[in-house]
C-alpha cells in the first residue's frame, strides 16, 4: 500500500512540475472568458438558439425576405471566417453563419458527440428553430462535409450547394478509418497553445504567406481558447470516421459548385473529380495560386466565383 501511495505522490508531483514548467516558460494558455470573447468580437448572447442541449452561437444578417445562405466553417475555425464574404452577400441575401458544435462560442456538445449523425441532427434542428424552409448552403472543408450531408438528407430544401475543398470523400481503402485521430500527447494543447503554434499550423493552408496576417492568427488563437473548445476539438478528431459518401451524394438534387484552391495542401483539388463523378449536377472551379483557405487568402477571388454561381442559381429571373 505504501508503494502505491508513493507512486501516486510521484505522479502528482510530476504533473505539478509539468504545469509549473509551462507557466515558467510562458506557455500556459488558459481559456478566455466567454464574456471577453463576446466583447472582442462584437457578439451578443441574444444571437443564440437552443439546439440539442447547446446554445448555438450565430449571426443572421441581410434582408429576411431574401434567399437564405447558410455558411458552415471548417475544422478549428468559427463563424468569423466568413466576415469578408458575408459583408458583401448580406446586401442581397439573408446570411446565416454559426459556430458549429465544438467550436467558437457554441463550444462543446454536452453529450460529447461529434458524429456525422449528431452534426446532421444539430444543423437540421438549428434551421428548423429559425423557421427556414429552404436555403442554400456554403461549406468549407469539414463544413463542406456537413453541408453535403445536409443536402443529401434534405434534397427538397437545398436550392444551391457550394462545396469549398470539402472533406469526406476518402479512398475506398480508407473507409472505416479515423483520419484525424490524435496521439495522447496532443492533449497538452488543452493547457498550452502558443500563438506561434497556431501560426505554424495555419501556414500550410496558404500559398501566399503574406496573407497570413497577424490579426487572422490572433482571431483563430482567441477562438481556440473559447471555453472547452480545445477538448472538444480533440474529441471530434478522435471520433471522426470515414464512411462511404457515394450513396448520400447521389441523393443531392441541388446544383453544386465544387471550388478549390489549386494548390490546396490539406485536401487536394484532385478530389473535385471524385465528387463531380457522383453528383447529379455540378460544376468545378479550380483557382490558381490559392490554398485551402480560399475565403481568407485573397478573399475577393473566391468570392467573385461563388457569387457568380449563387446569383445565377438564386437571382436569375424566373
Amino acid at each position: 500500500m505504501r508503494m502505491f501511495k508513493t507512486l501516486r505522490m510521484k505522479i502528482v508531483l510530476s504533473v505539478g512540475a509539468f504545469f509549473l514548467a509551462l507557466a515558467a516558460y510562458g506557455l500556459w494558455t488558459p481559456d478566455l472568458e466567454f464574456s471577453e470573447l463576446q466583447k472582442r468580437y462584437g457578439l451578443s448572447s441574444k444571437n443564440t438558439v437552443s439546439v440539442n442541449g447547446m446554445q448555438i452561437n450565430f449571426k443572421d444578417t441581410g434582408p429576411h425576405n431574401a434567399p437564405v445562405l447558410l455558411l458552415l466553417h471548417g475544422f478549428g475555425s468559427s463563424l468569423q471566417t466568413w466576415d469578408d464574404w458575408a459583408q458583401v452577400w448580406e446586401k442581397k441575401y439573408r446570411v446565416i453563419r454559426l459556430d458549429l458544435p465544438g467550436f467558437g462560442l457554441t463550444g462543446p456538445s454536452p453529450s460529447n458527440d461529434y458524429s456525422e449523425r449528431h452534426d446532421l441532427s444539430t444543423l437540421t434542428h438549428f434551421v428548423d428553430a429559425l423557421g427556414i424552409s429552404d436555403l442554400s448552403v456554403v461549406g468549407h472543408s469539414m463544413g463542406g462535409k456537413i453541408a453535403w450531408t445536409f443536402a443529401a438528407a434534405h434534397p427538397e430544401r437545398v436550392k444551391a450547394l457550394v462545396l469549398m475543398a470539402p472533406d469526406g470523400f476518402p479512398q475506398p481503402q480508407a473507409i472505416g478509418t479515423k483520419p484525424y485521430a490524435m496521439p495522447a500527447v496532443m492533449g497538452v494543447m488543452k493547457y498550452s497553445l502558443p500563438k506561434y503554434f497556431v501560426r505554424q499550423s495555419m501556414a500550410p493552408a496558404f500559398t501566399d504567406s503574406s496573407q497570413l496576417h497577424d490579426s487572422l492568427v490572433h482571431r483563430y488563437h482567441d477562438m481556440l481558447r473559447a471555453p472547452g473548445v480545445r477538448a472538444a476539438i480533440l474529441a471530434r478528431a478522435n471520433q471522426t470516421i470515414y464512411t462511404d459518401p457515394v450513396p448520400r451524394l447521389k441523393q443531392i438534387k441541388a446544383p453544386t459548385l465544387l471550388i478549390w484552391g489549386e494548390e490546396d495542401k490539406m485536401i487536394p483539388s484532385s478530389n473535385a473529380a471524385s465528387y463531380a463523378g457522383v453528383l447529379a449536377q455540378s460544376e468545378t472551379v479550380l483557382i490558381p495560386k490559392l490554398g485551402h483557405l480560399l475565403h481568407e487568402e485573397h478573399a475577393e477571388i473566391g468570392l467573385a466565383k461563388v457569387t457568380e454561381f449563387l446569383d445565377a442559381k438564386l437571382m436569375a429571373p424566373k
